[in-house]
């Protein structure tokens, strides 16, 4: 497995506590699907509501490798800029994933085919394609910074933006969360209570 695939795995609640310079997105675009999760490097672009013509050059342009297309759409949802179509033309390009700050369409055959996506919602109106957009650029989503090359996170429980070259780190503090969560899932199994394993003062809480 590759690192994405691994913080992918470990997932973004675990990351999120684990690794306290991970930016959380506070209002994060919703994945289409449940069992929807991505990761990879963010190749960011800027489109303009009711035009996804930015979205058609960025994938033609994204370079090999496991990357997450981030779009800024400005929120909207009154349109629906990426559908199955393209989402084929990510999966061809090797791109891992979608979250976008608007609305997708054919969200039943994109979940078919298995490709991630994060959306404000649904919407079939159509798009035009006049607007060239601005890609590689700096975007602000949910009120959280992201810059390009950036390694992004994304499953049901949230989003999380990690620098690049703080992926790995980031990765062996999720691991030993998770061993430390696993223990105590082991002693509450063998029937100890959360106040005994995390010695908290009963009387403190009820304070």
């Amino acid at each position: 497995m590759t690192i994405a695939n691994d913080l992918a795995t470990a997932g973004t609640a675990t990351l999120g506590e684990a690794w306290k310079t991970a930016r959380i997105i506070d209002d994060p675009p919703l994945p289409l699907a449940p069992e929807m999760s991505v990761a990879g490097v963010a190749i960011t672009v800027r489109c303009k509501p009711g035009d996804n013509l930015a979205i058609h050059r960025a994938i033609a342009a994204a370079p090999c490798g496991e990357t997450v297309l981030v779009v800024d759409y400005g929120g909207c949802v009154t349109s629906g800029p990426f559908g199955e179509i393209m989402a084929l033309a990510c999966q061809m390009q090797g791109i891992g994933g979608l979250i976008i700050d608007g609305a997708v369409r054919d969200s039943v055959q994109i979940t078919k085919m298995g490709f991630p996506v994060f959306a404000r919602g649904k919407h079939i109106r159509g798009t035009f394609k006049n607007d060239q957009g601005t890609g590689d650029i700096p975007l602000e989503i949910g009120g959280t910074l992201i810059q390009p090359n950036e390694m992004i996170v994304a499953d049901a429980d949230g989003i999380v933006v990690i620098p690049l070259h703080e992926a790995e780190s980031a990765l062996d503090a999720a691991r030993n969360r998770l061993k430390v969560e696993s223990g105590v899932m082991a002693r509450l199994k063998a029937g100890e209570t959360t106040i005994k394993i995390f010695q908290l003062d009963e009387q403190e809480l009820y304070r």
